[in-house]
């Protein structure tokens, strides 16, 4: 399997295969720092990122946003003083797919390049 920063996001739509557990173990070491949360009964990536200050964690979030753009893959993203929280899921499958998984390294390769 290519690094998962070096992919592109495929277009999803409703049914689009969720990935399954065992993929699930498979991508989730290459993003060890992301944890996998359930809410409203779909799997989620999340992950919270901590920078010096708001101006900081507003940049980061606008570079994400640039990205999710490109990729036209968007998460929810909760952007603080000193901190971003970010998570990402494919609404069209209420769950994970690939993309996000893709986008999770994706995102992050921009933390790297900011610290």
């Amino acid at each position: 399997m290519a690094n998962l920063k070096q992919q592109k996001c495929t277009a999803c739509t409703g049914d689009s295969p969720a990935v399954t557990e065992e993929e699930i173990n498979q991508l989730q070491q290459d993003i060890p720092e992301w944890d996998i949360k359930e809410e409203n009964g779909e799997k989620r990536l999340e992950r919270v990122f901590k920078f010096p200050d708001f101006k900081s964690a507003l940049n980061f979030t606008n570079k994400i946003g640039e990205e999710a753009e490109n990729q036209e893959h968007h998460p929810a993203l909760l952007t603080e003083y000193g901190k971003v929280t970010v998570m990402w899921w494919t609404h069209a499958i209420h769950g994970l797919h690939h993309n996000d998984f893709i986008m999770a390294a994706k995102t992050d390769e921009i933390a790297n390049k900011l610290h």
